[in-house]
Formats: structure tokens, sequence, C-alpha cells
């Protein structure tokens, strides 16, 4: 069940929302540019469609939305699907046409009450999912907090649309690293990590300043040094936020796009949509089930309520240019490990997006990525403490081995493929366990004669058949068994044939003599 929200904390929500904003600024324009970088369509205008959906996601989305600490926008797990769309339907406003439908077919789904799937996650696949999303952020994050900035931020997949992967980015940003990047970045992990200290947190000013915001200051102010004093360290073009700035009120308007409806009577269009529900529903479902996880007080998410908030989202995002939207954990967790209480939180940071976006976008344009890239570092990190792995391990075999795998699988594939092959070795253990499980077995022996007594445990499916028959046809000749059906609630049909079976021709030639009870053969 949900709880009663709790009054709303000022001083720990608005700083924050400052951290969740400089968090989305740069994912919100890195993931627009990967996923409207197509051939024959310009993508430097679309780049807008990326701030528009972190304010929907942030306000519309946050604002109906039943959980806490859960922060919308842009997803990196979409870029394929977008990109793929803008091919396919050959323009950005065929893509806002599916993207609005698959907002009617998400509002739909939470009237059906779908958002019970998220229900069916395992605990380690959702803990596997967030360390691997912590160690994708921290691969991720090397290249651009050494000045190597030639993936855009918020690519997120292993493979990347320009041929290379998280590893060869790395190599090649060591062979092409830029110092005065370098110092930025490392000086900013560095008062990231001092305002973590205990005795840093007791100073008036910094319980309300968040350390996030001192970086990007820090980051700004440092490379006007550089180019003042030091002009060759000095950071420019693409190691700087790029952020389309409108010369007029006209030209700002124009960032905002509408939907073709010309294109409803063509198939390819609803076929995208129903992909970006389905994959966007499932990215929202995960990052629900992994916030609640993360949330310090266990807060939880009615999904269906989310589903319908995610999807009246995507439906406003459409119609006025915006990327298609979900619940992204990069930006939860940002939101959790700031301090953020409440929902006010998620709707703030989505007010700043806007209101700096049209008042200052000049200024931020002087941000250096680096600095945002420390900021992504140090949230990776706190996904994927190595306390998390000792506890998983602890855990034991059944838990390990579905968390590791689901690790492995998003770092070299993506999110809902790692998910998958965590789900398959999850699903595998129970399987496993259902099949080891499904009856207890005593063994006596009286006048030389053995004794069984097999008693079937509570569920017994088809998936017993197998071990129960090669019980049954390991017994020994001239014994006493029972079948005792007492524990059961429901037998499968493939079971009681093995029963009968046994009965009818094993027995009988193993001279067997046995006994059935509290099971109807």
């Amino acid at each position: 069940m949900s709880q009663a929200p709790k009054k709303i904390s000022w001083k720990n929500d608005l700083p924050s929302s400052v951290v969740v904003y400089l968090v989305a600024l740069p994912l919100c324009l890195g993931i627009a540019f990967a996923s409207t970088d197509v051939q024959g369509i310009e993508s430097l205008p679309n780049i807008f469609s990326g701030i528009i959906a972190g304010v929907v996601g942030g306000v519309v989305v946050g604002a109906l939305s039943g959980s806490r600490l859960g922060v919308s926008g842009p997803a990196a797990g979409l870029i394929t699907i977008v990109a793929g769309a803008l091919v396919t339907l050959g323009s950005f406003e065929g893509l806002l046409l599916a993207v609005f439908l698959s907002g009617i077919i998400q509002l739909i789904a939470g009237f059906l009450k779908a958002g019970v799937i998220g229900n069916y996650f395992p605990s380690a696949v959702i803990k596997g999912m967030l360390a691997a999303i912590g160690l994708t952020l921290i691969l991720k994050e090397i290249p651009h907090l050494l000045g190597y900035d030639r993936e855009p931020f918020g690519e997120l997949a292993f493979n990347q649309h320009d041929g290379e992967n998280t590893f060869t980015e790395i190599l090649y940003a060591y062979e092409h690293f830029s110092i005065g990047a370098i110092i930025i970045g490392v000086v900013s992990i560095g008062i990231l990590i001092l305002f973590e200290q205990s005795f840093f947190k007791k100073i008036a000013l910094f319980k309300f300043l968040p350390g996030a915001l001192f970086v990007v200051v820090f980051g700004v102010v440092m490379n006007l040094c550089f180019e003042l004093f030091i002009p060759e360290w000095t950071l420019s073009g693409d190691h700087l936020v790029i952020l389309p700035v409108a010369e007029s009120f006209t030209e700002f308007i124009s960032f905002f796009k509408t939907p073709d409806f010309g294109l409803l009577n063509n198939p390819d269009v609803y076929i995208i949509a129903f992909t970006l529900a389905i994959v966007g529903s499932l990215e929202t479902l995960l990052c629900v089930e992994a916030t609640d996880k993360l949330d310090p007080e266990r807060h939880s998410t009615p999904t269906n309520r989310e589903l319908k908030a995610q999807g009246v989202g995507n439906i406003i995002s459409g119609l006025i240019g915006g990327l298609p939207i979900t619940q992204v954990i990069v930006r939860s967790s940002a939101n959790i490990n700031a301090g953020g209480t409440s929902k006010v939180s998620a709707i703030s940071h989505g007010l700043i997006l806007i209101v700096t976006v049209v008042l200052v976008p000049d200024l931020l344009n002087k941000i250096p990525l680096t600095s945002l890239a420390a900021i992504l570092l140090l949230v990776g990190y706190k996904l994927s403490k190595i306390q998390l792995y000792k506890s998983m391990y602890r855990l034991g075999w059944e838990q390990f081995v579905p968390f590791i795998t689901t690790i492995v699988m998003v770092l070299l594939t993506d999110l809902l493929k790692g998910i998958a092959f965590g789900m398959a070795i999850a699903i595998f253990y129970i399987l496993r366990s259902n099949y080891r499980n499904n009856y207890t077995k005593n063994i006596s022996e009286k006048e030389g004669k053995s004794i069984y007594k097999i008693v079937l445990s509570e569920e017994v499916t088809f998936l017993n058949k197998g071990s129960i028959r090669e019980t049954l046809n390991n017994i020994p000749e001239d014994s006493e068994v029972t079948i005792d059906g007492k524990k059961c609630a429901k037998i499968n049909y493939d079971v009681l044939e093995v029963i009968q079976e046994f009965k009818k021709f094993g027995a009988v030639e193993k001279n067997i003599h046995l006994s059935v009870v509290n099971v109807n053969i």
C-alpha cells in the first residue's frame, strides 16, 4: 500500500531539485542529440525536444505521479527506437505523432491496471539493474571527465551509434585528454566528496546549497580563468553544454513543434507508438521498483497511477515537440542521494529547467561537461557500492547469480536486454527450486522391507513430473509405498498421470504395495 504523503520539507526538496536539474540538463540535451542525429533530418533544432521532455516529465508527470522521489524525462533506453522511427517516418513531426499515440496507449493501460506487471521483477534483478546503471555511469563519464566529449551525454548503450563501445571510448579518451578538463573534473570530485563529510554538513550555508551547484560554478569560473591566463587549457565547443539559443521570441516558439496528424493513415506510426508504449512502460515500472527500493522510507508507488501519469506526459510531450518520457533511475537516484523528500523536488527541477533555458541559455552554455560528468560519476558510485555486492553474495547463489548476470548483460547490451537475461536466470533458479521441493520422502525399514512415504507439497505442477517419475522408478522391488496428498492444494494432471501409470504398471511389475491417499486418481 502507498503511504500518505508527509509534510513537504522545502529545505531538502529545493536543494535536491537543483542537483536533479544539473543532472537532467546534459542528459536531456545528450539524449535528444543521440536520438535525432539521423541522416537526412536536421538534428540541432530538435535538440530542444529533450528539454521539452525534461520539463514535461518534471512538472506534469511529477504532479500526476504517485511516486514520492521518482523523476521522469527523456530516456536513454528509447534512443534506438526514436532514431529508427525518424528513419521510418521520415520526419520529426511523424515521431511526435507516435509519441502522442503512445501516451494514449499508456493511459489506457493504466486504467486497465497493467501496472501489476511491476510486481513481478525479482529483487536480485532490480538491484543488479541499479548496480549496472551505476557502473555504466562511471564508465561513460570517464571520457567526459578527461575532456573527450565525442560521445553525447546520455548515450548509455554499450555499442554506440558511431561504431565505438564503452571501453574503446575510454581508451580514446586517454589518448585525447584535456588538461583543463582533468583539473576541473578532479577538483569537482573533491568538492563533492567534501560536501559528503559530516563536519561540512554542519555549516549552515552548505546545508541548503548543494555541492553540485558549487561544482558547476567552480567549473565556469575556472574555465574563464584558463581563458584569461592559460588559453591552451580553455574548454570550448563540444566540451561545453550546447543549448540552442533563440535570438527572438518567435525563434524560441519555433523550437516547439506539433505532430503531423496527416500520418494517421500510416500503419508504421501505430507500430512505433505501441513499441514506445511497451518499452517505455517497462522501463518506467522497472525504475519505479528500483526507486522504491532506494527510498529510505520504502514508499510504495501505485504503478497504475504511474502509467496514467506517464501517458498524460507523453500525450503533452508529443503535442508540443518533446521526446518520449519514462521514469529515469539516474535522475531519481540523484534526487534520493541529494536528500529529496517529496515530489516537489521533481516538479521544481522541471520549473528550473524551463526558466533557466528561457532566461540564461548563454550562461548554461558556459558549463563544462567535465563538471557535470563529476556529478554523474558520484551518482554512479552511490548506485554501485562494493557493500551491495558483498550483501548480495551473502544471500547465496540464487540471489547472487541473477544479480551479477543482470549487471554484466546491462553493461554489454542495454537496460531491457540485461533485465531479460537476469530474469531468465532468476526464473531458472525458481524452476530448479520448484523441481527439487515438490515432495518429501521418508524411508524406513520394517521386517526387512523398505517402506517409502512420499508426501506431496502444496503446489505440484508439470515441472515436478520428471522428479516424481524418477523417484517412483527408483523404488526397489517388494517395497511398500504410500503417496499422500494431504498438503496439496492442487495437483497438475501430468503428475496425476505419472502416479496412475506407476500404479497400473510400475508397481505391479516390481511387486510394490502402493497406497495413494488424499489424491483423486
